[in-house]
């Protein structure tokens, strides 16, 4: 008993090592190997997402052979292994792994590598419905979103939108009110008669119109419906104003936290850039960002 209770303290210990180490590898990106995992995944990412746009380019132009359409099929098997590896490493490395599988990054990490299963398990997907295998295949882009863990700046961004998440809301839940009300206007004022068939094609132009985008399949005829097409041209242009304010706003406020974190351990002084490796005043090394 004594020694089958110090095997299971070892085997504890050791796994408790190796997911700590693995956390670091794959997560940490303080660390070198951490820095260089990411390239590596980054740089495998992007490669999948390149053979996608190859592949459905030639397949398009081009009558592949079957040996050609197999060194996709080849290539595709590989990165999905790769990312399968990777995506079970990570949730067995993550301190709760269901978290992990149920976040963002884990959907996203899992959505990119089911096409091909899904292909194995069912394979009448690419032989009967074509369109819902080029969806499947339309999946694999999204691994290019795994490149965007890799960017440390794009905490900073995310941290801001979530900062201004109450202000972005209600912004944007008064713009809808406003389209809603614009496209019962046109509707009343024009009518199916001049294009206007329905309340949501109406609320469709006024959202086309708001974003001055201006399709021209859908314009208004008579007098009223112009002035209501020029008063949402305007205010299309508060549509760009304003939430890029106040995401402009909340991005300098965290820039200038993390500068203001960014003490020196020696002399107290804070606001240092992000690169910043020394300190400004006394030259001392500056705690990583």
């Amino acid at each position: 008993m004594p020694a089958l209770f110090v095997c299971e303290v070892i085997k504890s210990v050791l796994i408790r090592t190796i997911r700590q180490r693995l956390y670091h590898l794959l997560f940490d990106q303080r660390t070198r190997s951490g820095r260089r995992f990411e390239v590596l995944c980054g740089g495998l990412a992007f490669l999948s997402v390149v053979a996608v746009f190859v592949e459905s380019g030639l397949g398009t132009q081009y009558h592949l052979t079957y040996e050609q359409w197999h060194s996709f099929v080849f290539l595709e098997i590989g990165f999905t292994v790769i990312f399968t590896v990777e995506y079970l490493l990570r949730v067995f490395s993550w301190p709760n792994p269901a978290k992990y599988v149920f976040s963002f990054w884990g959907i996203i990490d899992l959505a990119t590598i089911l096409p091909l299963y899904v292909l194995l398990l069912w394979p009448e997907i690419g032989v009967n419905y074509e369109y819902a295998w080029r969806t499947m295949r339309a999946v694999r882009v999204f691994r290019i979103l795994k490149l965007l863990r890799y960017m440390p700046a794009l905490h900073s961004l995310w941290q801001s939108i979530f900062n201004a998440r109450h202000q972005l809301i209600l912004f944007y839940a008064f713009i809808s009110i406003v389209m809603i009300v614009a496209g019962g206007l046109m509707y009343g004022i024009e009518g199916p008669p001049n294009g206007f068939t329905t309340l949501g094609t109406s609320v469709y132009w006024a959202v086309v119109t708001v974003t001055t985008v201006g399709y021209g399949d859908i314009t208004p005829h008579t007098g009223a419906g112009r002035m209501v097409a020029s008063i949402l041209i305007l205010i299309g242009y508060s549509v760009i104003a304003i939430p890029t304010g106040i995401i402009t706003a909340h991005m300098t406020t965290e820039f200038q936290k993390q500068r203001k974190a960014r003490e020196c351990p020696k002399c107290h002084r804070g606001n240092h850039d992000a690169e910043a490796r020394y300190c400004l005043t006394c030259g001392s090394m500056l705690p990583k960002s």
